[in-house]
């Protein structure tokens, strides 16, 4: 064997152990995000909003948010949900899904999207919400609806 034919081989080895720590990193990232990023459109899902420096907000570690704001009419929304909650201020459960899960309280319907959000409507009583890109943090596209239930913590 010849000095020359032993470097292409080391090179192709090399070559080999790149690409297949490269694919390795390529799939861990990938599954990752899926994992953490986007849950099936059948999952039901839940946060604990709270009241801070004058508006809801929610926290969750999972998805890198903290004291996530709810802005442009979903606040109101928040308040109907709650109204019948002692407390909510403190915190409580809000869950919600993309699908009809046993008591639910409400549906939220999208009206449309813009650059970043998408706006919902809520029919009992008639209001508006803009949701913000932070709930691509839990679904890969808008849902057509969104069924929400809000829950006193124990």
């Amino acid at each position: 064997m010849t000095l020359g034919t032993t470097k292409s081989r080391y090179k192709l080895l090399a070559f080999a152990a790149l690409l297949a720590a490269a694919c390795a990193a390529l799939a861990f990232v990938l599954l990752s995000h899926h994992w953490t990023a986007s849950p099936s459109s059948n999952s039901i899902l839940v946060i604990k909003p709270y009241w801070y420096n004058g508006t809801w907000v929610f926290d969750d570690p999972d998805v890198k948010l903290k004291r996530e704001p709810f802005v442009a009419g979903v606040p109101e929304m928040i308040d109907v949900l709650i109204r019948d909650i002692p407390q909510a201020k403190d915190g409580f459960r809000l869950t919600f899904s993309a699908n009809p899960f046993p008591g639910h309280q409400y549906k939220l319907t999208w009206l449309r999207g813009d650059q970043t959000g998408n706006f919902y409507k809520l029919d009992d009583p008639p209001m508006e919400g803009w949701i913000c890109p932070a709930m691509f943090k839990y679904y890969r596209e808008a849902p057509k609806a969104l069924y929400v239930k809000a829950d006193a913590l124990k």
